[in-house]
C-alpha cells in the first residue's frame, strides 16, 4: 500500500470502529418500559422527571404506557396491552383501578421468564386483591390486618411483627430524614455512604404489610416518632427474586425534587439496571 494512502485508511479504519462501538453501545441500552395513567400522586409530573433521570444515564431506552383514565369503559381498556417481551425492565408508577386480566397474566409470565420489575414510590398502594403482585411486591401500602410487618432493629436484625399487631401503613409529615446502607457489598448499594441524610424532603413511609416473602433489604430509615413515625428502622428500598425475574422496589420520591435528589435517582437508575441485567455499572452518587 502506498504511503501516501496509509494514513487515510487507518483514519477510515477507526472511524468504522467508532461506528460499530457506537453501535454495540446503543444495542446494549436497555429497554424500559413505565406504566402511569392512574395514582393518588402526581403522575404526571413524575414520569418526565423519573424518564430523564434514566435517559441521563444513557443506560436506558425510555417508553411510556399510560392507562384510560378511572372509570373509563372497557371499550377504552382494550389498546392497553402492554407487550411486556420488548423491555428489559417496568417501572410502575401506577395507582387506580385494576389493569385486564390478561395484562395481568402476561406480566406474571413475563417476570416468571426472568423480566425485570421495578416499583417506585406509592406504586405499592396498587392492587391489593391480586395474590402474585402482592409477592412480587413483597411489601405495601396495606392496613395491618393485611399481612406481616418487616423492619430492622438496631442491631440490624430483621424483624418480622404478624398481621393484627403494630401499625398499618402511614407517614409522618415529609421531611429530611437518615438512610443506612444495609447491604454495602449489593450491586445496587456498592458505594453509597454508610449512612447519609437525605437533602430533600420525603416521605417516610412506616408499617408496610405483606407477604415479606423472599426480600432483600438494602436500605432503612430510622422513622422518628417525632415526625409522625414509628421509633424503628423502616425498610425504603429492596429486593426480590420472582420465577427466574428479579423485582427491585424503593419507597423513595414523593414529588419531583424527592425524586430527583442525587441518592435518589441514583438509587432509581441502578434498581433498574440490575432488575434488567443482574448486574450495575452506573455510578453511585458522590
Amino acid at each position: 500500500m502506498p504511503k501516501c494512502i496509509r494514513p487515510v485508511f487507518s483514519g477510515l479504519l477507526l472511524c468504522l470502529v467508532g461506528v460499530f462501538a457506537s453501535q454495540a453501545v446503543a444495542a446494549d441500552k436497555i429497554n424500559v418500559l413505565i406504566i402511569d395513567g392512574q395514582h393518588n400522586h402526581n403522575w404526571q409530573a413524575a414520569t418526565p422527571a423519573v424518564k430523564d433521570i434514566l435517559l441521563k444515564t444513557e443506560r436506558f431506552n425510555v417508553d411510556v404506557l399510560t392507562s384510560p383514565k378511572a372509570k373509563s369503559p372497557k371499550e377504552a381498556w382494550a389498546s392497553f396491552k402492554p407487550d411486556f417481551s420488548k423491555y428489559g425492565v417496568v417501572l410502575v408508577n401506577y395507582h387506580g383501578e385494576a389493569w385486564p386480566e390478561e395484562v395481568n397474566q402476561a406480566l406474571e409470565k413475563y417476570m416468571e421468564n426472568g423480566g425485570g420489575l421495578v416499583f417506585y414510590h406509592a406504586a405499592l398502594f396498587s392492587f391489593k386483591d391480586w395474590e402474585n403482585w402482592n409477592k412480587m411486591m413483597g411489601l405495601g401500602w396495606r392496613d395491618k390486618n393485611y399481612g406481616d410487618r418487616i423492619t430492622v432493629d438496631n442491631d440490624g436484625k430483621v424483624v418480622r411483627t404478624p398481621k393484627g399487631e403494630g401499625p398499618g401503613s402511614g407517614h409522618g409529615p415529609a421531611h429530611a430524614f437518615e438512610m443506612t446502607t444495609r447491604l454495602p457489598e449489593n450491586p445496587i448499594m456498592k458505594g453509597f455512604a454508610a449512612k447519609w441524610m437525605r437533602t430533600v424532603k420525603d416521605e417516610l413511609y412506616h408499617g408496610q404489610r405483606g407477604p415479606g416473602q423472599n426480600m432483600t433489604i438494602l436500605a432503612t430509615a430510622f422513622s422518628a416518632k417525632s415526625g409522625g413515625g414509628t421509633d424503628t428502622n423502616e425498610p425504603i428500598a429492596w429486593t426480590i427474586p420472582y420465577g427466574k425475574g428479579r423485582v427491585f422496589a424503593t419507597l423513595l420520591g414523593h414529588d419531583v425534587p424527592a425524586t430527583t435528589a442525587a441518592d435518589s435517582a441514583a438509587l432509581l437508575a441502578r434498581g433498574c439496571e440490575w432488575a434488567a441485567t443482574g448486574e450495575v455499572t452506573l455510578p453511585a452518587p458522590k
